[in-house]
């Protein structure tokens, strides 16, 4: 209940509870903190009158900052702003943490990396996150290479242990839903050029359950498990720097009734950025309800700025362009944390890479405050005159087909934005089935 007295939608467990009835509905989940993302995801739940999932990985916000610099509550402020700015309601808003466990502090001992974890779950569950996905899988410094089954349930135990602690402080326990598992690479994508993919097998699905489910019953949480609605396991779905691993539901036939027997559980895809737009409503139709998508998002925001600044190359005198490819090629090579021991190959194929590639490392870059500057006088340059739109026919085609048919402005913000959705409309259409989207040619489709 609301301070109202107005009962509050828990919009998951409705998913969730509809899938299971057999609705072939799911929710995709933006995994990115760029405010022009997450306002594109916002304009896209405003058109499909949904509610919207937006998740903040460990890595990009925690306790210190993460490297967007900003900490769980200052994100929430971020989306509430967003969706206030479009009359969004916040209760239509849900938000997630992501791979939340001691991935941040992996060089330091366990028990330090354990603490801070725990502190970065309180964090987020203090700030009203209500979907938290609990990760221990990875190993510290004194631990094994590959940490085995008990020792993550275990520790996934203690983390939610303490994420129930901060919401009965916060007074929100009815409304926190977990997810376990992580049968995926790194956050973000492939590090390594990837060959073949292979779902992960039933027993392995069930052994997580098994193992999780005795753990929790363990520190005495054995009636916590309906508010685990999903588990993370690997459809064989991945993209590297140059190539995306494509769904392929003939190989998991077995894997995907696991959950049969689970009322309140679903699968939850990580890494379904660049999918098709039949396999994604494949996955949706074969339990994988959520939907993670994020490098995905920026890369198609990269795109269009870069057809900006193309634009701008035609129209706006040398002195006074924002030169934004250089800054940020200038940016990556100035501090090359981000993408240095992610890309091979040589100077030309390391360049390619840095700008062009589907793991989208240029993404760390757009906070860099030089890449900022040069972003926003990319937009002011480009509003105080009109786009010609053969111009935008060569370089957004996409975009100038809504532009002709009256559905778009031809302002530089707006097009970057309906590019963003581009990337956003195959998951509503996937997820919401029933909804009606915008084409790709300004059309609408059922």
């Amino acid at each position: 209940m609301d301070e109202e007295g107005t009962t509050v939608v828990n919009h998951l467990h409705d998913t969730i509870r509809r899938h299971k009835a057999g609705e072939v509905v799911g929710i995709y989940s933006v995994c990115s903190a760029h405010p022009t993302v997450i306002e594109a995801s916002i304009l896209q739940a405003v058109e499909d009158a949904t509610y919207l999932l937006i998740e903040a990985t460990s890595n990009q916000v925690d306790q210190f900052g993460g490297y967007t610099g900003l900490r769980p509550a200052g994100f929430r402020d971020l989306v509430f702003t967003l969706a206030d700015k479009h009359g969004f309601p916040r209760d239509q808003v849900v938000l997630g943490g992501d791979h939340l466990g001691p991935n941040r502090w992996q060089s330091q001992l366990a028990a330090e990396a354990m603490r801070l974890a725990e502190d970065l779950v309180t964090a987020y569950v203090e700030a009203g996150y209500t979907k938290i996905h609990l990760d221990c899988s990875m190993s510290c410094a004194d631990d094994p290479v590959v940490l085995g089954d008990d020792t993550v349930a275990t520790r996934t135990a203690r983390l939610l242990e303490v994420a129930e602690e901060a919401a009965h402080r916060a007074g929100s326990t009815d409304e926190i839903c977990y997810v376990i598992g992580t049968e995926v690479p790194t956050p973000g994508g492939a590090h390594e050029t990837l060959h073949q993919l292979t779902p992960t097998s039933p027993d392995a699905a069930q052994s997580t359950l098994e193992r999780h489910r005795a753990a929790f019953e363990k520190v005495g949480l054995e009636g916590i498990w309906p508010q685990i609605i999903a588990m993370v396991v690997q459809p064989a779905v991945e993209f590297d720097h140059l190539q995306v691993i494509d769904y392929d539901r003939a190989g998991t036939k077995k894997l995907r009734t696991v959950l049969d027997g689970e009322a309140t559980l679903v699968f939850e895809a990580h890494s379904t950025d660049y999918q098709q737009a039949p396999r994604l409503a494949e996955l949706v139709a074969d339990h994988w309800a959520i939907l993670k998508v994020g490098p995905g998002l920026t890369f198609a925001m990269r795109e269009a700025l870069f057809a900006l600044a193309r634009i701008e190359d035609e129209i706006v005198p040398a002195g006074a362009r924002s030169e934004l490819v250089d800054v940020l090629e200038q940016r990556m090579l100035a501090k090359p944390c981000y993408w240095k021991g992610y890309y091979e190959g040589d100077a030309a194929e390391q360049k390619i890479a840095r700008r062009f590639s589907y793991s989208d490392r240029l993404r760390y870059y757009w906070p860099d405050l030089e890449v900022e500057v040069a972003e926003m006088r990319l937009y002011e340059n480009l509003s105080i005159v009109e786009i010609p739109l053969p111009l935008i026919s060569q370089y957004l085609p996409e975009q100038y087909a809504r532009v002709r048919a009256g559905l778009l402005k031809a302002t530089p913000r707006d097009l970057v934005i309906d590019k963003i959705r581009d990337a956003l409309r195959p998951y509503a259409s996937a997820c919401f089935p029933h909804t009606r989207h915008v084409t790709q040619t300004g059309g609408r489709n059922a």
